[in-house]
């Protein structure tokens, strides 16, 4: 089958939304300019933080888009008492503070800023959406009350253990794609867990999986795995990416007849065997470069 287009896109947001995708793509190409410039001397005022009291907040608005706005500091935001979604995207922030009146608050989105650790959120019980991707974080911490918490996006910070994630029962989807991670693990806990992202680390091990038989979409792309295991209790995996690693040998997918989606390119597999099974099967990726083959 020819495919002169590969749509699979490397974890970097959630697999399952592509609008969330494309303004990743626009938000990291803006950033890649914003460094350039910054480094060429051409943008030191954009980088010079806006004053809050110059920004007009609707305490009656429930969605708050403050993108892209210079912002330096929180504060201010008590004003807003109605407000369900704040969107704080590429801004200057280098630290989560000032927001616990913000108790109708379901979804943050602090992508790509300068924040080094998560603090301050025990107030956001409700809280079901945190997005803090593209900043600096060293560790996951501070969101054991966030217990209603949905959607958690952690993608390219320097985050080396999955840890402290044991109280976030609700969640659904993980993106922890692009960090320093070395083992899957601390994970037990996330039962309704439907997808898991760790794209772009460096994982040896398909490992401590069990728990988590509602997982329907698992991408553990450009890692150091060299075999497909520890899959048997995933009966309900529906897609499966694991191009870009070292893996040998098609195996380890006995239980996983549900797959509709198995990426396997960019691999060191010499031969295509033990997929017979996989009945439900869509798209089939197992070949380097640009062609590809599907079923």
């Amino acid at each position: 089958v020819s495919c002169a287009v590969d749509k699979r896109i490397e974890s970097e947001e959630s697999g399952d939304e592509e609008g969330r995708k494309q303004a990743v793509r626009l938000v990291t190409e803006l950033s890649q300019q914003s460094l350039r410039d910054e480094q060429n001397g051409e943008n030191s005022a954009a980088e010079t933080p806006v004053d809050m009291e110059t920004i007009s907040l609707d305490p009656e608005a429930e969605d708050v888009d403050l993108n892209h706005f210079r912002i330096g500091k929180i504060e201010g935001f008590e004003v807003l008492k109605k407000v369900k979604t704040l969107c704080l995207r590429q801004n200057l922030i280098k630290h989560i503070e000032n927001l616990e009146q913000l108790q109708t608050l379901r979804e943050l989105d602090l992508y790509d800023n300068q924040i080094r650790k998560i603090e301050n959120l025990e107030s956001l019980a409700e809280l079901e959406i945190l997005d803090i991707s593209f900043n600096v974080l060293r560790h996951i911490e501070g969101l054991d009350r966030l217990t209603q918490l949905k959607k958690l996006f952690l993608v390219n910070n320097k985050i080396s253990k999955i840890e402290n994630l044991s109280n976030l029962q609700m969640l659904q989807m993980l993106e922890l794609g692009s960090n320093r991670i070395r083992a899957i693990e601390n994970i037990d806990t996330l039962t309704n867990l439907d997808s898991l992202f760790l794209g772009k680390n460096k994982i040896t091990k398909l490992q401590n999986l069990d728990a988590l038989t509602n997982l329907t979409v698992l991408s553990i792309q450009n890692n150091r795995l060299t075999k497909i295991e520890g899959l048997q209790s995933l009966v309900n995996l529906r897609e499966l990416y694991l191009s870009h690693n070292g893996i040998e040998v098609i195996e380890g997918l006995e239980n996983n007849n549900k797959l509709t989606m198995l990426d396997i390119a960019s691999n060191r597999i010499k031969k295509i065997e033990n997929i017979s099974h996989l009945t439900e099967l869509q798209e089939f990726w197992v070949s380097t470069g640009r062609s590809c083959s599907s079923k």
